[in-house]
């Protein structure tokens, strides 16, 4: 595979500008199509009662995220630089914000995701090659404390691998990392296409019947507290925002093409049209995809889809025996590109807080190849190294440490997107004559549509999943102290 001679080399960051409208919206695609639409579907079905409200739930999600990509279109085309949100979050409010976002992204969101990501890579190929499993161990868990062990297992060898490559990837060049990109995220599209089609060609009278026919009717339904379930209307309401909680982060990180901005061609019309164009089109396969599910299966075989495998379960209806080989090559496909995306995407905004002297300095130079190897290599052990904790359950299984870090990062990351999307409406004050290539269409209703339902969906998680809530701004707080260490560091 050669390179062609004589790129696009930004004279001012020394970033090759390789990235078109094509590559950035499928670095959009990408990210957001990962393992999450096959499973989180069975927890919402649980969470609201009925198929109706689980495609209204469906629906939220894609109304919030297309508002949210809109105005974040405004931010990408006034600061068209590498770093994405830590850049908005830095200029609309202070230093201190935009810091403590990057901490909580590389710490834990993109780091843990690429973490989790890579595991349900490796869970799948064990569908197709047994030997892959996480209790297959090469070193058996070690014992920490009563609640957390370290291990390393064939499944854990697998997406440490699978990490290592993709830095590695990626670290030749964004040539490379979006050759990968492409392919792989026209082949899961087709892939999440072709489940659609499935479940629509192939739907079942029985399940049709049951899930249309009382389309409204909530049933079996997980009560968020002892008081309180979706049989109420404020239940309802309730159990709607906390189901964003899964569907929210299945769509997660359509903004990480924000963070390579540097290296986008013509990013102040690119961007925003990118964002546009990716969100509508995942959020509508989306939801396409929960009707397919509604089509071939009753509500109450998604709420009760073994490990919460709604997708596969469709599968195994339609084509009994074979189907769970056929969903894991699929969600194979779908998870290496999703990994792809954010290895790519993540390294930016550690270059671009090492430039503000918030990061070690050595993340913040660039290679022969115009990218940030060092960056993308300390977020490659990172992410490595997060695959290796596992927890301890009451009945002596294991479980794994970033599903936890991730289930207590939702609520903050949420609240991160809440004060970006507030910084488009705090920049029209304070910078009003600032360049604005692109505007929010409807403003400002659209951004403030987004952090008035984002506040609300907050409020219900702190008060009904206050357990992996509060733990999430701890993560946050702990920033701090860092933060001034770093800056003292800077002064000097």
């Amino acid at each position: 595979m050669s390179i062609p001679t004589q790129p696009t080399i930004d004279r001012d960051t020394g970033f090759i500008r390789e990235l078109g409208l094509f590559d950035s919206v499928m670095i959009v695609v990408g990210v957001m199509i990962g393992s999450g639409i096959f499973i989180v579907p069975a927890d919402m079905a649980r969470n609201v009662g009925s198929s109706g409200w689980l495609l209204g739930a469906w629906l939220v999600t894609a109304v919030l995220t297309v508002a949210a990509a809109l105005s974040y279109g405004e931010l990408s085309a006034m600061m068209p630089q590498a770093g994405g949100m830590y850049v908005y979050l830095r200029e609309a409010f202070s230093p201190i914000v935009g810091f403590l976002y990057g901490w909580t992204l590389f710490t834990v969101i993109q780091t843990g995701t690429i973490a989790a990501v890579a595991v349900a890579f490796a869970r799948y190929t064990g569908v197709l090659i047994p030997g892959i499993a996480e209790d297959r161990y090469i070193i058996p868990p070690i014992h920490l404390s009563s609640g957390y062990a370290i291990s390393l297992s064939t499944g854990q060898l697998v997406a440490i691998l699978v990490i290592a490559l993709l830095t590695w990837t990626n670290s030749l060049g964004v040539r490379y990392g979006k050759i990968l990109q492409n392919l792989f995220t026209s082949a899961k599209i087709a892939s999440l296409a072709g489940l659609i089609l499935l479940g629509l060609i192939f739907a079942n009278h029985a399940a049709l019947s049951a899930n249309f026919g009382n389309l409204w009717t909530p049933h079996d339904v997980t009560p968020l507290t002892a008081s309180l379930n979706a049989l109420t209307s404020f239940g309802l309401f309730a159990a709607i925002c906390v189901s964003q909680s899964g569907s929210l982060f299945a769509a997660d990180s359509w903004h990480d093409i924000t963070f390579a901005a540097g290296e986008v061609k013509d990013p102040r019309t690119t961007m925003p049209r990118a964002l546009a164009l990716g969100t509508i089109c995942v959020t509508g396969l989306f939801f396409l995809a929960n009707v397919a599910y509604l089509c071939v299966l009753p509500l109450s075989a998604i709420q009760h889809a073994p490990s919460d495998r709604v997708a596969t379960a469709m599968l195994q209806v339609i084509f009994p025996g074979f189907g769970a080989a056929l969903m894991a090559l699929a969600i194979m496909v779908s998870t290496f590109g999703c990994i792809n995306g954010l290895v790519l995407a993540g390294p930016r905004v550690s270059y671009s807080m090492a430039q503000d002297g918030m990061f070690p300095k050595v993340a913040g130079r660039l290679n022969e190849a115009h990218v940030p190897a060092w960056s993308l290599w300390i977020q490659g052990i990172w992410s490595a190294v997060l695959v290796l904790p596992r927890t301890v359950r009451p009945d002596g299984t294991y479980g794994n440490l970033y599903s936890n870090l991730l289930d207590w990062v939702i609520s903050a990351a949420l609240l991160f997107y809440v004060l970006a999307i507030a910084g488009v409406i705090r920049l029209r004050i304070t910078r009003p004559d600032a360049p604005r290539p692109f505007k929010t269409p409807g403003y400002p209703v659209v951004p403030l549509l987004y952090i008035v339902s984002g506040i609300a969906i907050l409020y219900c998680l702190f008060a009904y999943r206050a357990s992996t809530t509060w733990p999430g701004l701890i993560i946050v707080i702990c920033g701090l102290p860092i933060y001034y260490l770093m800056k003292s560091r800077a002064a000097k």
